[in-house]
């Protein structure tokens, strides 16, 4: 099971791995919204903003003070899995390992990023 810390590291993975991509990708990522990350077998809930391709003021809450507009959830080992490259996006969340709740047009625009 990872840790607090290893899913921490995951997610500054990721805004890093954002905010050098390029093309499609930087578009996606360039929405300026609010994201949640509930790892559900430590129950905690990251929070963070989505802006300029990269997520900033990451935390860590029990439960959001405010709902996120893009919530993710997943266990510890699948964020770590998934920002290594070792899960595919799109399999994790067809076959319900990952949850991702979004307006449609959020999930038009993020559908670069599966």
């Amino acid at each position: 099971m990872a840790t607090l810390d290893e899913c921490r590291a995951a997610l500054v993975q990721l805004s890093e791995n954002l905010s050098r991509a390029n093309g499609k990708v930087r578009a996606a990522a360039s929405l300026d919204r609010s994201v949640s990350c509930r790892i559900t077998d430590l129950g905690v809930v990251f929070t963070g903003r989505l802006a300029n391709g990269t997520i900033t003021d990451i935390a860590i809450a029990e439960e959001p003070v405010e709902p996120a507009e893009i919530k993710l959830a997943m266990t510890g080992d699948d964020l770590v899995a998934l920002v290594a490259g070792k899960l595919n996006f799109a399999k994790a969340w067809a076959s319900g390992r990952v949850r991702l709740e979004a307006s449609f047009r959020d999930l038009l625009r993020l559908r670069t990023l599966l």
